[in-house]
């Protein structure tokens, strides 16, 4: 198995998912509790990698990372590196193409939390900081927590995005997902069987901890 593609996707996916709480955690209690009238654009955007092809959005992605672009630009004068085909550009798009495997479980575990709770929390004077901190968080752990293992699987095993972002560089841009492409089409049948059977248990895995993780939670909440 190619050792170096495997954890290079591990790192990939492990800075992925935990930019994405970042960022996504307030991006979802927008969403949930906005009243904005063009709120659906911003979940329309959020929800587009899902139906755009791979391909087609790491080629925008490279568009707007290229070395004479505003963001490769400014990039390059401040790291004097650049976007493509860097580990760096690869963990961008791969923000990118697996936000919606965050935003929308945390959105709607946001939006289960029942809003008298808030109401109540409000009314003795917390504030919606604290509210959220304290009352959301907790409460839509499970969601949360479902967010997070969806975005490493899913980033785990990315190709397309990957491939017209990064390339096919050995240690910096070679996914575990270009390592198996590369050794399907060099006949080499039984390390491209052995790297997909590796994935396909810590994808099983992943998706079983999610599951068990949900039910354990809403198990044993009644009794907090």
């Amino acid at each position: 198995m190619d050792w170096q593609a495997i954890w290079l996707s591990i790192r990939l996916a492990f800075f992925t998912t935990a930019i994405l709480l970042v960022v996504g955690m307030p991006l979802a209690y927008w969403l949930t509790y906005s009243r904005r009238r063009w709120k659906f654009a911003v979940e329309a955007v959020v929800a587009l990698p899902l139906v755009l092809p791979p391909t087609v959005l790491g080629f925008y992605v490279l568009l707007a990372m290229a070395p004479r672009s505003p963001v490769g630009a400014l990039y390059a004068r401040v790291t004097g590196g650049t976007l493509p085909f860097s580990f760096q550009g690869l963990l961008v798009a791969s923000v990118l193409y697996s936000m919606p495997f965050t935003v929308q479980p945390v959105a709607a575990a946001f939006g289960a939390v029942d809003r008298k709770l808030l109401e109540a929390s409000w009314c003795l004077g917390i504030s919606r900081l604290q509210t959220f901190r304290r009352v959301i968080v907790p409460l839509a752990l499970p969601g949360i927590a479902t967010g997070a293992i969806l975005s490493f699987a899913h980033t785990l095993g990315e190709f397309g995005v990957v491939l017209m972002v990064g390339g096919n560089i050995p240690g910096v841009t070679r996914t575990v997902s270009i390592s198996i492409y590369d050794q399907v089409q060099s006949l080499n049948y039984l390390g491209a069987l052995r790297t997909s059977l590796f994935l396909v248990g810590v994808s099983f895995t992943v998706l079983v901890a999610t599951y068990a993780l949900q039910r354990r939670v809403w198990a044993v909440w009644p009794a907090n």
